[in-house]
């Protein structure tokens, strides 16, 4: 089984955390979309949207994050043959498609200081535009890219945009504010597939230095959150790279990458 994936990426953390929890080998494909790995034209002939994360189980390949989660717990359960094994409740997967609903792009990009999101948007450019020429089969797919591309720059120049996926967020947050009034875990007394979705969502306010103002308001998330952190599971998959002073060496060496690609034209 082969994930391709990135640190940087909410959804990859997402599966990365149902895999560690299940306790599913796995091969990691390290994908990094800010330096535009993500459109070299290997992995864009397999998905030409270059979104991450890509699950790929033989010829069988899954796009979608919550399928990918789904097919990770149905492979945990036909590998330990466990009968006292569950799958997740509706509960559960109203949970996962609730938090799903909410697409960070926007609330994350604007919350980046323009002299660090201009021009890494200004080299994914110049990357797309070099992969034409290198694949011109994959032309059309690497178009719509760069269209996308600058229709987001646009769209964050809208503060309406912005405006509502900051509302989304607060709604969601105040529900799970709600919920966790009742129980430990987000869909009852016991760990699920439920908070493999949230704690991503909750470790990306904190990346941005927003912790203190989204999960510091709320005393049931803000004591959730510290113990979800102390799972194996979080450790390995994100605050490996973003806890404390690593998320400065994460985000510098990537940082350094795109300034040096820049600098010289290397696309």
């Amino acid at each position: 089984m082969q994930l391709y994936h990135h640190a940087f990426s909410m959804d990859s953390q997402k599966v990365r955390l149902a895999l560690e929890e299940k306790g599913i080998d796995y091969t990691s494909n390290h994908v990094n979309p800010i330096t535009a790995k993500n459109l070299d034209a290997s992995f864009f002939r397999m998905n030409p949207s270059a979104r991450l994360p890509v699950f790929q189980n033989g010829t069988h390949i899954i796009f979608d994050t919550i399928e990918i989660v789904q097919y990770i717990e149905r492979i945990a359960f036909v590998s330990t043959g466990a009968n006292d094994m569950a799958f997740s409740n509706m509960e559960v997967i109203n949970w996962m498609k609730k938090i799903q609903q909410w697409n960070p792009k926007f609330f994350t990009l604007s919350r980046i200081p323009e002299k660090y999101r201009l021009p890494v948007s200004k080299f994914t450019r110049r990357v797309l535009i070099a992969r034409m020429a290198e694949s011109p089969d994959l032309a059309s797919a690497y178009h719509r890219k760069l269209k996308e591309t600058y229709e987001t720059e646009e769209k964050l120049k809208t503060p309406e945009v912005v405006k509502r996926s900051r509302e989304q967020l607060i709604r969601l947050l105040d529900e799970v504010e709600s919920k966790l009034g009742e129980t430990a875990y987000l869909a009852g007394e016991e760990f699920s597939l439920a908070d493999v979705m949230l704690i991503p969502v909750l470790a990306r306010l904190v990346l941005l230095n927003l912790g203190d103002e989204y999960i510091g308001t709320r005393p049931n998330v803000a004591e959730y959150w510290e113990v979800v952190k102390q799972r194996p599971s979080y450790r390995k998959v994100i605050g490996k790279y973003f806890d404390g002073w690593r998320r400065y060496k994460t985000l510098m060496k990537t940082w350094c990458f795109v300034r040096f690609r820049s600098q010289f034209k290397v696309y």
